[in-house]
Order: structure tokens, then sequence, then C-alpha cells
């Protein structure tokens, strides 16, 4: 299989430019791997069935033997032995020196009575998500998110996208087995990521066993709340409905576990200054790191979407957070959510490292344009522009195919043409 290069691969080398170690988590099958492997010199897989046992007995008592190796040395699914969290620090403090180590995992158990230093200052972390649009070429790349912070503009233009090409991403997901696949194989893939999860994943990362029909239950109603900022009590008495009810505490428990493995993936919100007195709602939005786990857990296809345009339009959401997400990884940046208690809401802010921002709706069909571009306007003049930076840019993210700047400054951008 050829390899697609990965936004990614230039921060993998860096971060491990200036750093002893790096971690590098994610969910599963997202490539964090594959794209570690292609930077690394040697490596040892931890959790190799032939010789599970024995590695997790050399962690423990000998970990120089897995320690030992051509840097930079790639230890994968490492937390199956999370005594080596400490091991790999105290061995970046005695050779002294950058780049020695790479950790992938898809799970992270850094609260286990195995680990003792946090590995501030070692162990540098790096998050990798499933394949944005442009890493799967599902996007032409035609709209930088980057130039937009330097005040490129949008020249018009047009590309390929329609409403059935839309519905098939969103339930393919990112998942780069699936990339290359026929429809049909290719749709199954973000299944078997969805049993695998349910079966036997959300149990193993902390040792205690979960019912795998109160865990399909649960990401039914996640995915019913997917894009809102549904809490704890929303989620149960829409459970109610269900043979599988579940506790606030059961609830907690499983969603704390889900996080773990990297399955869900909620938007922080946004605490800006603001003109007006408006309070800040500080709920995050519930998102899963792949809209396809959603489209799974509804037993929802393309052409059911194609059926149910509400249901379609919070999955497109979920969709462009994860793309939104990898882009502004690359640029140093961090995702937020924005609603107030005016009701004022906004899907996504980009804010950099440096202090700018820009702002961005996301709506699934050009005819809902001009509501989004009003909201995001609504929302510049609620910010207290003395205390920091004006936007960069306002964006309207849709699954249209169309991309071009309107007459009031603010970009509409197709999610097919947008990259970092």
């Amino acid at each position: 299989m050829v390899y697609k290069k990965r936004i990614i691969d230039q921060q993998l080398k860096f971060m491990l430019s200036a750093s002893g170690a790096l971690l590098v988590e994610g969910p599963k099958w997202c490539g964090k791997t594959t794209s570690a492997k292609r930077i690394s010199n040697s490596y040892i897989e931890m959790d190799n069935p032939k010789n599970r046992d024995s590695n997790i007995n050399f962690a423990k008592i000998a970990p120089e033997i897995i320690l030992d190796g051509e840097t930079p040395r790639l230890i994968d699914e490492w937390q199956v032995a999370p005594v080596l969290w400490d091991a790999v620090r105290h061995e970046v403090d005695r050779r002294s020196k950058m780049g020695q180590f790479i950790l992938t995992g898809s799970s992270v158990p850094l609260e286990s009575n195995e680990i003792i230093h946090s590995g501030t200052g070692r162990i540098a972390i790096l998050k990798m998500r499933p394949m944005s649009l442009f890493e799967s070429s599902d996007s032409d790349g035609k709209v930088s998110l980057g130039s937009l912070f330097s005040e490129s503009e949008v020249s018009p233009y047009r590309n390929n996208l329609d409403i059935r090409k839309v519905a098939f991403l969103i339930c393919r997901g990112g998942w780069p087995l699936a990339i290359d696949l026929d429809e049909k194989p290719s749709l199954q893939q973000a299944k078997n990521y969805y049993k695998a999860i349910t079966e036997s994943d959300v149990s193993r990362v902390d040792g205690i066993s979960k019912d795998p029909d109160k865990v399909r239950s649960l990401l039914r109603s996640f995915s019913r709340n997917i894009a809102s900022q549904a809490g704890i009590q929303t989620l149960m008495n829409d459970l109610k409905e269900s043979d599988n009810l579940l506790s606030t505490v059961t609830i907690s428990l499983y969603l704390s576990a889900l996080k773990k493995i990297h399955v869900v993936d909620d938007l922080d919100a946004w605490n800006p200054n603001l003109r007006s007195r408006a309070a800040i709602r500080t709920s995050p939005t519930r998102h899963f790191v792949d809209p396809s786990i959603a489209a799974s857990a509804l037993g929802i296809s393309p052409s059911d979407l194609l059926n149910d345009f509400r249901t379609m339009g919070f999955l497109f959401e979920s969709l462009c957070i994860r793309d939104l997400r990898v882009y502004a990884d690359a640029l140093g940046g961090t995702v937020y959510h924005y609603r107030d208690s005016d009701n004022l809401e906004c899907d996504a802010i980009v804010h950099l490292d440096n202090g700018s921002w820009g702002a961005i709706e996301v709506k699934l069909a050009e005819h809902l344009v001009e509501e989004a571009a009003n909201t995001l306007k609504s929302l510049v003049r609620k910010i207290d522009t003395g205390k920091m930076k004006k936007p960069s840019f306002l964006m309207v993210l849709t699954g249209d195919s169309a991309s071009y700047k309107r007459d009031d400054g603010v970009y509409v951008v197709s999610i097919a043409s947008l990259m970092p």
C-alpha cells in the first residue's frame, strides 16, 4: 500500500528534534504506527501476541532490553506496560540527547499507579487524528486556512463536490485503511472500528468490564446529540427510551473510558473578551474523533443521510471540526466552540498561539450561508477589540462546491477545497 503523506509528518520530525522522547497518541487505526515507523530507526511492538507477555515482563524487570535499539526507537502500544513511561523518562535524562524515543498508543493511562513522573520536559505529546479530506485527496486544497490568517484572498472557485459525496465521506470517515478501497469495503472499515470499540477496547482501557449493549446504547445517544452541549443528564434522559438505561455514574464512567481511547473528542468552549455582559457558556460541544463513528452507532448509510438532512447537517459539522482540528494543529492553533447567554453560537473558533483567531460557521447547504454570515458578524460586534485582536477572517464552511469572498468580507469555503 502506497503511503499517503500526513499533515502531522512534519510535526513529528520537529517535535522529536526538540524533545528527548515523543508520545504520539490517538485512536486506533488512525495511522500512528505507520507514520512513526517512517522516522524511526528501530521499533518494538509491545502488544505483538507472540511476545506480549515477555515484553511486559522485560519492561518491569529489565526495561533496558525494551529501550535498546537504534534511535529514534519506536515503542508501539507502550501502554500495555505503563512502567515504560518512567523508564523512558529516566533514560532520556541519562542520555541527555533529543530524539531518542517515540511512543505510540491508542490509550494513555497517565493515572496508572505504575507511573510516578509526568514526563514534563522529557516526553512531548502530539495527538494524531484520522485523515482530513486534504490528506485523503478528497480536498483539492485550493484554500489554505493558514493563508487566511495572513489576509490572503479567496479567489472564486468551484470543485466537483456534491451532496452524495458528502454523505459518503461522513460515513466512510478518515480511516487510512478505507481510503483506497471500493465503496462498500471502505464503508465497512468504520463499522469494524465501531464493533471493536464496543466489544473490547472500551473495557480493556481501564480493566473494568462494560456491557457492550449499554456501550452501544450510550454511543447512539451521544450520536443523536452530536454537535450539541448535551450534558450527562441529557444523555440519561435520552436513554430512558432505551432498554439499556444507564445511571449518571455509569454514563460518566463509560464516557471517561471512551475519551481514554480517543473515541470521544469534545470541543472546549472559547472564552474571549466581550464588550457585552453576556455570560460565556463553558460546556463542551459533543464530538467523536471521526463522524463515521456516529454513522456506525446510528446504523445509517450514505443513502439514509440523504433522506435525513437534519442528521446529516450535524454529522457534517463533526466532519468539519475533525478537519479543522487537523489543520489548526499544523498551524500551532486550537479549535474551540462559542456560545453565550444570549444564545449566540459559533461552531468553530480557530485560535493561534500568537493570539490571532478566525470564526467559522458550518453549513451543509448554500442557502444557509446568509444566516451563517449574520451570526459571524454578530459575534464580531460583541468582541472587545481593545483587549484582543480583531478576527483574521470570518468563514462559512460548506458542503457545497463553491468557494468565494462575499461583498461583506465573509469567506464561503467548500470543505473539499480546504487545507492547512
